[in-house]
């Protein structure tokens, strides 16, 4: 490491990845090291990186960095879609695709707001809601149970596992780590009943449509399915869950943006746009070295692991401009590295990109003067983020 190379400690649970101390390595280098390989923190080169076919996926290694070494959650991290490379990954998109393409979600749209406005009735005469349990968990759980095709009033205790498992994306797994394989041996044990359910009674359903390909030519094995099925459950839960809270932490700090929302609901999809840009839940996309790279003059060895610091990029003023300000308005801004990039794009980026743009304006336009009930309780901004408890207020309907 040269004298002028800023470390960044992402390893520290007090370390915000938004903050100015990231800012500032940004102005003196595209790249800093940390405990968990180099950071990338300008838009072009970590754009380019995620396109870059000398490195790979790159998660498959998480576990060993934080001394995880063996057990049934690192067995099944090696085996989910972030981990897998080469035709046994673009196999399970394939088969997987069908289900998550844009005119499927589109069709879905309907029910989406139906679902948003009824939790919102649930709060709105009384003017106060906890966000992450009153809305932002409940609306997640049900669209993924939804679309998974799982008994909706059993969305609860999915969320439960969901909400555990989802630990393994924080950078406290290794404490953590006694919750997320009791979570995984709940949600695996419960999804292998699915399966046989669905094998006895086929229905019009992705475990459905996914156990017809298990059994054709292009095969998924049995535990590939479970694998996928868990993945699933719990990373689509998980994610969009934690990315509406961040929009709405978001729009507190822009009034105008809500109002404007809230007026123009066809904004919404711009809106989610802006909030991954500014406030993402993934706040680093990792990469592998698949062979020594030299990259824009830094030696990264076969195995080396950089980070794409997902806010640092989609906020760097060389690539954003006069337009690095929040504004959902603004149509042709740099595209943003939320959903990761290359091949390993997120397979589920239309179901988010569209529940989301859904629910944000509707609770726009009926939680108009929200504002924050006390500071809340929070995930540490570095690893996936987000709000753990988000207590608002607001004008009850009346």
């Amino acid at each position: 490491m040269t004298a002028t190379t800023r470390f960044l400690d992402l390893a520290d649970p007090s370390f915000n990845v938004t903050s100015d101390v990231v800012h500032d390595a940004r102005d003196d280098s595209w790249f800093a090291e940390t405990p968990y390989g180099w950071a990338v923190l300008r838009y072009e080169e970590g754009t380019a990186l995620l396109k870059d076919r000398r490195f790979r996926q790159g998660n498959a290694q998480w576990p060993d960095q934080n001394g995880i070494h063996d057990g049934p959650w690192r067995e099944w991290w090696q085996q989910t879609l972030l981990s897998i490379e080469g035709d046994d990954h673009l196999r399970l998109r394939k088969l997987l695709g069908p289900a998550f393409r844009m005119k499927t979600i589109e069709a879905m749209r309907p029910r989406f707001q139906s679902l948003a406005n009824e939790l919102i009735d649930g709060f709105a005469g009384r003017g106060t809601v906890e966000f992450v349990s009153e809305f932002a968990e409940p609306y997640s759980s049900r669209i993924l149970c939804f679309l998974l095709g799982l008994p909706d009033e059993e969305w609860p205790q999915v969320a439960h596992w969901a909400d555990d498992l989802g630990k393994s994306f924080g950078i406290n797994v290794r404490q953590d780590l006694p919750r997320i394989e009791a979570a995984l041996e709940g949600l695996t044990g419960y999804i292998e009943e699915v399966i046989a359910d669905r094998q006895a009674q086929p229905r019009d359903d992705l475990v459905s449509t996914l156990i017809a390909a298990h059994e054709g030519s292009d095969a998924l094995n049995r535990r590939e399915l479970s694998v996928a099925l868990v993945f699933l459950a719990f990373a689509g839960m998980e994610t969009t869950r934690n990315q509406l809270g961040l929009a709405v932490q978001t729009f507190l700090k822009h009034p105008d943006q809500w109002k404007l929302m809230a007026e123009r609901p066809e904004l919404g999809s711009r809106a989610v746009e802006e909030v991954m840009r500014v406030a993402p839940t993934v706040t680093w996309v990792t990469r592998e070295a698949i062979e020594d790279v030299d990259l824009n003059g830094l030696q990264i060895p076969a195995g080396g692991i950089v980070q794409v610091l997902s806010h640092a990029t989609g906020t760097d003023p060389r690539a954003m401009a006069e337009h690095a300000r929040f504004d959902i308005t603004y149509d042709d801004r740099p595209l943003h590295s939320g959903f990761g990039g290359g091949v390993h794009h997120c397979l589920g980026h239309f179901v988010a990109r569209t529940d989301m743009s859904v629910a944000l304006p509707l609770l726009a336009q009926r939680m108009p003067d929200v504002a924050a009930d006390g500071p809340g309780e929070w995930l540490p901004v570095s690893g996936n983020t987000g709000p753990v408890r988000f207590p608002l207020r607001f004008t009850p309907e009346q």
